[in-house]
C-alpha cells in the first residue's frame, strides 16, 4: 500500500487530510512537527510527504532542505495558508514536487498524489532502464570497433549463426546481444549460458531442460536454456569448453530444430537463434580432437572477431568515463572526472584483462578519489603492472618480468572465466595449491569475488 506522510502542526489540516487519504485507499501517517518528520523518513519507507510550510521550532523549508542533505529522495509536497512567490520559488529550488495552497479541495488533493506518484514511477522506470542500456551498451569511437559494428549490423537481420572470438574480458556478450537488438527477434528473449561454468553433468539440463522425477533432485519440471530462449536468442559462451558429448546432442539440436528433455517422451520444436563465442582457436581444437568438426562448421558461419583493448586505445578515454558514471550511480556517488594525464596513463597500460579490467580499475579508481582522478592515483592503482602498452603477452619490449607478471595475469583470469570463477578448480588445473593461488592473485591485483561479479 501507498504511505503518505503528512506533516503539520494543526490538528485538524491533520485529521482531514488524513481522512481524505484513507478514504483513496492510501495509508496515511500524521505528524505535528517537522523534527520527529525527520526520524521518521530515517527509519521508515514513504512513498509521499505532504508538509506545511509555516511552523513552530524546524519550519518545512528547514526540514525540506535536511531531508534533501541527508540524501533522503522522498517526494515532498509543501503546503501552506500564508503562501508567498518567494516561499514557492525557494521550496521548489529546495526540491518539493509541488507547493499547494491552503485551503486544497479533495480532487485536487488527490490528484496532486497522483501525479506526484506518477512521476516517482517514471523516475524510477527511467534510473532503471539507464542502469540496464549502462550495463549492455557498447561504447566506442575506434576504427577497429567501427568495423566490428559494421559486421553487426550486416548480419543482425539474417538467421545466420554467429561466432564471437576475442580474449577474454573484450565485450563478448554485448556484442552477441547488439546482434540481437538489431534483429527482428530483438523483441523475444536473449538468454546466455557460459558452457565453462556448468558442471559437465549438468549441462545437458542447462540447456535441453528435464523433466520432474528424472533423475535424483529433479523435483519438477525445468525449462532449458532453449526454450527459455523460444523465438529469440541463445548466447553460448566459451563454446570451445562444452563436453564432446554435449558437443553431438547439440549439433543434432541445429541440424533438426528440435530437443528433448531429460525423462521426456516427445520431441520438441525450439526456434532459437543461435550465437556462440569463445576466446579458444577452435581450429586448433577440431584438429587436437577435443572439438566436433562437423559442430565446427555448424557454428562458424559468420565470424565477428574483438579487438583487445590495447589494439584500441582511443576508447579508453570514452570507456573510462562511462564505467565511472556507472560506478557512481549504483554507489551514490557523486560523479567524477578524469584528468587528460590520467586518461594517458590508462591508455599507456596494457591490460591484459581487457574491458573488464579497466571496469574493475575505475571502480578502485573512484574508491580512492572524491573529485578529479589524477594520474598519480592511476599509478597507485596499476603499481606492480606494467605501463607500456608494449607490455601485454605475446608483444615485445618492456622489462622481462613485467612482461612475465602480464602474461602470468591474463593466463589466471583466462582460466578462472574458463572455471566459472571455483577457485579450487581453477588452482588445481594450473597446479598451485589454494594458498598459493591466493596469494599470486594478490600479487597480480586480481580480485576473484569482483571479477565473478562482473562475468
Amino acid at each position: 500500500m501507498t504511505r503518505l506522510l503528512i506533516v503539520d502542526d494543526d490538528q485538524s489540516t491533520l485529521a482531514s487530510l488524513s481522512r481524505a487519504f484513507r478514504m483513496a485507499g492510501y495509508e496515511a501517517v500524521v505528524c505535528d512537527n517537522a523534527t520527529r518528520a525527520i526520524a521518521l523518513l530515517k527509519s521508515e519507507r514513504f512513498d509521499l510527504v505532504f508538509s506545511d510550510v509555516v511552523m513552530p521550532g524546524k519550519d518545512g523549508l528547514s526540514m525540506l532542505a535536511e531531508v534533501r542533505d541527508l540524501g533522503i529522495a522522498t517526494p515532498i509536497i509543501m503546503i501552506s495558508g500564508q503562501a508567498t512567490v518567494d516561499m514557492a520559488v525557494r521550496a521548489t529550488r529546495l526540491g518539493a514536487v509541488d507547493f499547494l495552497e491552503k485551503p486544497i479541495s479533495s480532487d485536487k488533493l488527490l490528484l496532486t498524489v497522483e501525479n506526484a506518484l506518477r512521476l516517482v514511477r517514471l523516475e524510477e522506470e527511467n534510473r532503471q532502464l539507464r542502469r540496464r542500456v549502462g550495463r549492455h551498451e557498447l561504447v566506442w569511437q575506434s576504427e577497429a570497433m567501427r568495423r566490428v559494428m559494421a559486421q553487426v549490423d550486416r548480419v543482425a537481420n539474417s538467421e545466420s549463426r554467429v561466432c564471437i572470438l576475442g580474449e577474454t574480458g573484450t565485450g563478448k556478450e554485448l556484442v552477441a546481444r547488439a546482434v540481437h537488438d538489431r534483429s527482428p527477434r530483438r523483441e523475444k528473449p536473449f538468454v546466455t549460458l557460459n558452457c565453462a561454468a556448468v558442471p559437465s553433468e549438468l549441462i545437458e539440463s542447462e540447456l535441453f531442460g528435464h523433466e520432474k522425477g528424472s533423475f535424483t533432485g529433479a523435483a519438477a519440471r525445468h525449462l532449458g536454456k532453449f526454450e527459455q530462449a523460444h523465438g529469440g536468442t541463445l548466447f553460448l559462451d566459451e563454446i570451445g569448453d562444452m563436453p564432446p558429448a554435449m558437443q553431438a546432442k547439440l549439433l543434432r539440436l541445429l541440424q533438426e530444430g528440435e530437443l528433448e528433455r531429460i525423462g521426456g517422451e516427445r520431441p520438441i520444436v525450439v526456434n532459437t537463434r543461435v550465437i556462440v563465442a569463445t576466446h579458444r582457436d577452435l581450429e586448433a581444437l577440431v584438429r587436437k580432437g577435443t572439438f566436433r568438426e562437423d559442430l565446427y562448421h555448424r557454428i562458424f558461419v559468420f565470424p565477428i572477431t574483438l579487438p583487445p583493448l590495447r589494439e584500441r586505445v582511443e576508447d579508453i578515454p570514452l570507456l573510462a568515463g562511462h564505467f565511472a558514471a556507472i560506478v557512481a550511480e549504483q554507489n551514490g556517488w557523486k560523479p567524477r572526472a578524469f584528468s587528460p594525464d590520467a586518461l594517458t596513463q590508462l591508455q599507456s597500460y596494457a591490460w591484459p584483462g581487457n574491458v573488464r579490467e579497466l571496469r574493475n580499475v575505475v571502480e578502485r579508481l573512484l574508491l580512492l578519489t572524491d573529485d578529479v582522478v589524477d594520474v598519480a592515483t592511476v599509478r597507485q592503482v596499476l603499481a606492480g603492472r606494467h605501463a607500456s602498452g608494449a607490455g601485454a603477452a605475446g608483444t615485445d619490449g618492456g622489462a622481462l618480468a613485467d612482461r612475465v607478471a602480464a602474461f602470468e595475469r591474463e593466463v589466471l583470469l583466462a582460466e578462472l572465466q574458463a572455471h566459472g570463477y571455483r577457485v579450487a578448480e581453477t588452482a588445481r588445473t594450473l597446479g598451485l595449491e589454494r594458498s598459493h593461488f591466493y596469494k599470486k592473485c594478490q600479487q597480480l591485483g586480481i580480485d576473484v569475488k569482483t571479477e565473478r561479479s562482473q562475468a
